[in-house]
């Protein structure tokens, strides 16, 4: 099957979805799937795995790899680093090949070390914080997503230029992608001659009350809030602005930008702007991947889908050109061959960021994200 896995995502009957117990063979190439499978960030991590069963279903129905059938081994991590250790640590030793995930940034960092030190490829589909590429630390990561340093431009960028506002007040959760993408956002700040950053705060994440920074927001004459972090607090901080009757712009990140938000933050969410990975609707494969989405699990999918889509086709298809479970056959593969995926036709960089991913932004309307053109 030979340079086969990436064409025709459709070949593959979709009337039955992928069976883990039956793929247990000893001689299987083992591909583990790890991120936040329960808890308040479920929302992020279980895309991923409704991703990774519909690649491997139709791989497994064309023959496998290399004449051997691709086996799940699917683990949670919570989007928590002192979860995500024993996640890896249990995917190690349970001998997986390659491994899909993790989700969350700090999840990412925390696992990263154990599967470096066993020689196991990681792709992320969400993991943005740039140190994970950038610090020439982990050069078994690869991710399908652009970096904090991206979305943070894009998202001052909009802020300034487009909504024309100057007086921004920086908020962040504290943690490895939602503090990172904030440091970001205030460095563009400070250094434009049109920007001002007004106030710059952490939240801690889990509280029940945001008043304080919220009232924090207010007295600092902010016209716009850029915040950095993950959807329970910006529907938390949301929620309280608008009760206190704060209409400013509020901008967040792909840590926000997911219907979960929506339906926790109701009404309030209606106008906030995210940013999120690039719109892919006029490429083919994007809509056929959405599509096979719809006919198994009857419903659209959730945030990083196609991101993680790609992750898996990138893996599976390095894997089938290596000709190996090699893991520097594996890596070189991915440096050096193209994969056509829902995101375009991919390959990754010296520093495992894959080629030609961006985002773009978007806002709620009339409750659904729509991107602003």
């Amino acid at each position: 099957m030979k340079k086969g896995i990436q064409h025709s995502i459709l070949a593959a009957s979709m009337s039955l979805l992928l069976s883990t117990p039956g793929l247990m063979a000893a001689d299987t190439i083992k591909l583990g799937v790890a991120g936040p499978h329960s808890g308040d960030l479920a929302s992020y991590g279980i895309p991923t795995i409704k991703a990774a069963e519909l690649v491997v279903q139709q791989v497994n129905a064309r023959g496998g790899i290399n004449g051997k059938q691709v086996e799940l081994l699917i683990e949670d991590d919570v989007c928590k680093p002192e979860v995500a250790t024993n996640t890896a640590t249990k995917l190690v030793s349970d001998g997986v090949h390659a491994v899909l995930g993790h989700i969350c940034s700090g999840a990412t960092k925390a696992a990263l070390p154990i599967y470096n030190n066993s020689g196991i490829v990681v792709i992320s589909p969400s993991a943005t914080n740039p140190g994970l590429t950038q610090s020439g630390d982990y050069p078994n990561f690869f991710r399908t997503i652009a970096s904090d340093d991206a979305q943070a431009r894009k998202e001052v960028d909009f802020v300034i230029d487009v909504l024309g506002l100057s007086k921004i007040a920086v908020i962040h959760d504290k943690g490895d992608y939602g503090k990172g993408l904030a440091e970001f956002a205030k460095s563009f700040l400070e250094s434009s001659p049109k920007a001002e950053v007004v106030l710059y705060e952490g939240v801690t994440p889990g509280a029940v009350d945001y008043s304080a920074v919220v009232q924090k927001i207010r007295r600092s004459g902010a016209e716009a809030v850029i915040f950095g972090g993950y959807h329970p607090e910006a529907s938390k901080i949301i929620t309280q602005m608008r009760k206190k009757r704060m209409k400013i712009p509020f901008i967040s990140d792909d840590g926000v930008k997911d219907d979960t938000f929506i339906k926790v933050a109701g009404k309030n969410a209606e106008g906030v702007y995210a940013s999120g990975p690039q719109d892919n609707s006029k490429n083919p494969l994007s809509a056929e991947a959405i599509q096979s989405h719809k006919t198994v699990y009857g419903s659209d999918p959730g945030a990083f889908f196609e991101n993680a889509y790609s992750a898996a086709l990138a893996i599976l298809n390095a894997i089938d050109n290596a000709g190996s479970t090699d893991y520097e056959a594996i890596r070189k593969a991915l440096h050096e061959k193209k994969t056509n995926t829902p995101l375009g036709n991919i390959n990754f960089d010296a520093k495992g960021d894959a080629v030609g991913v961006g985002f773009g932004m978007y806002q709620v309307k009339n409750g659904v994200f729509v991107e602003v053109k």
